[in-house]
C-alpha cells in the first residue's frame, strides 16, 4: 500500500484546533493558497478539506509568525520554502526573524551568527512546534480513505501494521 494512502487526513475543525487558529483563518489561507490541504481539497459544496500532518505544522508556524508581526508576504515566501523541504529536514530547522525578514537556521552556529549580526529577534524551533502538533493530534480524530481513526490509533506506523494484518 503506498504511503500516501496511509496518510491521515484531518478535517478543518480538527486542523484549527491543533494549529490554534480560527476556521475563518483556515478558510482564507486555503482560498488564497497560503496553506492548502495536501490530502484533499474542497471540490464544491459539501466536500471537506483534509489536511495532513505537515499542513497542520505549517499552519501553526504561520500563526506564530503572524502573531510576531511578520508580514503575510514574507510568510508566503517562508511557506513556499518549507513546502520544498523534506519532512525529515523540518525538525532540524529554526526559523529566525527580525519582524521583517525570515531566516532559516539549521545549526546553533547559524543562530549565533545571525544574532551576532543583530538580525534575529525571535526564533521558532520547528521541531518543538512539531512535537506540539503531534501531541495535539493524539487526542483528535482523523480519517484515512473515508474511515475515522482516533486517538492513539492514528499514527501511521499503527496503520501500516493494520494494513499488513500484523
Amino acid at each position: 500500500m503506498p504511503s500516501q494512502e496511509l496518510e491521515i487526513g484531518y478535517r478543518g475543525a480538527t486542523a484549527c484546533s491543533a494549529a490554534g487558529i480560527s476556521y475563518r483563518q483556515l478558510d482564507y489561507w486555503a482560498r488564497t493558497s497560503l496553506v492548502e490541504p495536501s490530502i484533499r481539497s474542497a471540490s464544491g459544496s459539501g466536500t471537506a478539506r483534509l489536511y495532513g500532518f505537515q499542513d497542520i505544522l505549517v499552519l501553526k508556524i504561520v500563526k506564530r509568525l503572524l502573531d510576531a508581526g511578520v508580514s503575510l508576504q514574507n510568510i508566503r515566501i517562508a511557506v513556499d520554502h518549507l513546502r520544498g523541504r523534506g519532512v525529515s529536514d523540518l525538525e532540524r530547522i529554526t526559523l529566525m526573524s527580525d519582524g521583517a525578514s525570515i531566516y532559516e537556521c539549521t545549526s546553533p552556529d547559524e543562530i549565533i551568527d545571525l544574532l551576532a549580526g543583530g538580525q534575529g529577534v525571535f526564533g521558532i524551533a520547528v521541531g518543538k512546534v512539531w512535537d506540539e502538533v503531534e501531541g495535539s493530534l493524539l487526542n483528535l480524530a482523523g480519517e484515512i480513505n473515508g474511515h475515522l481513526v482516533s486517538g492513539q490509533d492514528n499514527d501511521e506506523l499503527a496503520l501500516r501494521r493494520k494494513s499488513k494484518g500484523a
